[in-house]
């Protein structure tokens, strides 16, 4: 038989390709009709693991990826929004979501994709508004995903009559786990369960490969989709490492009971295959989703048991911000409005320490450069923006109640240093992404320009910190010492950036650094000034927040 191997590899590679941007932005469409609530559902519907497992499946179906809805729930951990309990649950669901995409597929409606691609198409670039917008991606990709495997199948029929592969698959059905293997190979090169399992459906479409070959082939992809969860965990925190044992441990155990078990499962899977008159690519797709079913509710009752032995494996204790707020119960608003003032005085004070820790996590990742630092940083912004949020929330309604002229005054100090602390958490940020830009573009500073900006950020962190305990304290001359040091801060960066100045115009500096010099110093100043904001309002001055 002639084999063209260049139109087999071309076709397949290429076919492969246009199938995962097909998934990846039918996702990106799913998601961004979903907007912020794929956060809201995971934080809301995981009070227990079996809600969990249904808020893995939503999520997952909205995404159309199992690894993706692993990482939003790895940083719902590292928050404190959910257990690791909660997470086994989610990462359970998450893999019977990912089952969606094989269905899809054995809808076998691969003739009609050019005309899906065109509606897509048109829908997104005739259209102004959004939601629309959003809709014709979903169906542009939806179309794209049809086109790619039709392009994949065609490459991949020579195989069935190619003897080497004959023999693989009469292998694969006397040997098992030779087919889990390669199963699980394949996956962690194409970082991608929905192509492999889409791959495997045209194999077994076509008659290239039988049921008892293809089986332990399905496993070994559920293997192989954790590898994208291994590789976001190395190097990072101890929940994110946990939360990723926990996903290969699940798949793998499930694989582990099901080889045991592979006859009854195939004469099952037959079964359906006869009694529902199924195609062989949706046979595939049931064989899929009963396998990750069964696993959930084997497994299901032993989550307390996973999540011990996970702990165990991965000790330590894991530092995480915590998101939430902790003081703010709507029922002080109704009962005891100077008290609900007094949590809420609390909750600030709360984000003003995590203002604290995020511009020393920012100074430390300035310092080293290490990534560690950088994400903590990133971690507290977005802290800070949640609380940011839920007290306002708090305070709007708090406003309503009756409060004496006093309360009132305190009501609107707060609303006000809840802004400044926001913003202090957007220019440590800025910084953050400065210094990413730095180290991605190899810029150099100078010695001179490092000793500079170690002494301006050491003097900005203890302005922030003691605006912060003016404000816990409500003490007067640790405000004014706050409001010196701002004036120091601002002649400092007069000053230091005109000595930059000379240092570029001596050559002895590069613009780029120049750049990312004057913008530290100017992320920095712009930071005391939102302090002595703080401070000020300790004071009782009226002033005019910068």
């Amino acid at each position: 038989m002639d084999l063209d191997v260049q139109k087999l590899i071309f076709e397949f590679i290429g076919g492969l390709g246009i199938f995962l941007f097909g998934i990846k932005y039918m996702g990106d469409g799913l998601q961004k009709s979903a907007g912020d609530k794929l956060r809201d559902i995971l934080d809301r519907f995981t009070t227990n693991p079996l809600m969990g497992v249904f808020a893995g499946i939503l999520v997952t179906v909205l995404i159309q990826s199992s690894s993706g809805t692993t990482a939003l729930t790895v940083g719902l951990v590292s928050a404190g929004f959910m257990t690791l309990r909660q997470a086994i649950g989610v990462i359970m669901g998450a893999n019977v979501g990912t089952t969606v995409t094989a269905f899809i597929i054995g809808i076998k409606i691969d003739e009609y994709a050019l005309p899906i691609i065109a509606v897509g198409a048109i829908l997104l670039f005739f259209f102004k508004n959004q939601k629309i917008q959003y809709f014709g991606q979903i169906v542009f990709g939806f179309g794209t995903l049809f086109y790619g495997l039709k392009i994949m199948g065609g490459g991949l029929k020579p195989l069935r009559e190619l003897p080497a592969f004959i023999d693989l698959t009469v292998t694969m059905s006397d040997n098992p786990i030779l087919g889990v293997v390669v199963g699980t190979v394949f996956t962690v090169i194409v970082q991608s369960s929905s192509a492999t399992v889409g791959i495997l459906q045209e194999l077994y479409g076509q008659g290239a490969m039988d049921l008892s070959a293809a089986l332990p082939v399905l496993f070994g992809d559920n293997i192989g989709t954790t590898i994208t969860a291994v590789l976001a965990a190395l190097g990072a925190s101890v929940a994110a490492r946990r939360a990723a044992l926990s996903h290969v441990m699940f798949n793998v155990l499930g694989t582990v009971i099901v080889l045991i078990l592979l006859i009854p499962f195939q004469m099952y899977v037959e079964f359906l295959q006869q009694k529902l008159d199924l195609n062989p690519e949706m046979t595939i797709a049931f064989a899929h989703g009963s396998f990750n079913i069964a696993n959930v509710l084997i497994q299901l009752p032993f989550i307390g048991l996973l999540a011990l032995i996970v702990t165990k494996i991965i000790p330590g204790e894991d530092s995480f911000v915590e998101y939430k707020p902790k003081h703010l119960d709507p029922i002080f608003i109704e009962q005891s409005p100077s008290l609900a003032l007094g949590q809420a005085k609390e909750e600030v004070l709360r984000m003003g320490e995590y203002s604290v820790v995020g511009l020393e996590s920012t100074h430390e990742y300035l310092k080293s450069g290490v990534t560690k630092y950088s994400e903590q940083a990133y971690q507290v912004e977005e802290a800070i923006n949640n609380l940011d949020r839920k007290i306002t929330d708090y305070l709007v309604k708090l406003s309503s109640s009756s409060l004496s002229d006093h309360e009132s005054e305190e009501h609107s100090v707060l609303m006000d240093t809840v802004r400044d602390i926001e913003r202090i958490g957007d220019h440590f940020e800025n910084i953050v992404e400065l210094v990413d830009y730095q180290i991605a573009n190899k810029v150099e500073l100078t010695e001179a320009a490092e000793t500079d900006l170690e002494e301006m950020f050491t003097l900005t962190q203890s302005t922030v910190k003691e605006a912060i305990e003016a404000l816990r304290s409500n003490n007067k001359d640790l405000a004014n010492e706050v409001r010196l040091k701002e004036d120091k801060i601002d002649k400092m960066e007069r000053s230091l950036r005109k000595k930059h100045i000379l240092r570029m115009n001596e050559g002895l500096c590069s613009g780029q650094a120049g750049i990312v010099f004057v913008d530290i110093i100017s992320n920095l100043e712009r930071i005391g000034d939102h302090a002595v904001n703080i401070a000020e309002a300790v004071l009782g001055e009226d002033h005019e927040t910068l």
